[in-house]
């Protein structure tokens, strides 16, 4: 049995490539869930925003 070098390098490049993937899925959920939690925080804004014209409308 002897080492291969490039059986060596094809093992290592899969592995990358592996949690490459994995790391790419990670961070593109976390990123939509990043982004949904920035919406919703803007539009509580907005919300409370407009009750204050309205209440100052109102008035």
């Amino acid at each position: 049995m002897g080492f291969n070098i490039g059986d060596f390098v094809f093992q290592l490049i899969m592995f990358v490539l592996l949690f490459g993937m994995i790391f790419a899925v990670y961070f593109f959920v976390r990123s939509l869930l990043a982004r949904l939690n920035k919406s919703n925080s803007i539009e509580q804004k907005l919300d409370r925003v407009i009750e204050l014209l309205e209440k100052d409308k109102r008035e």
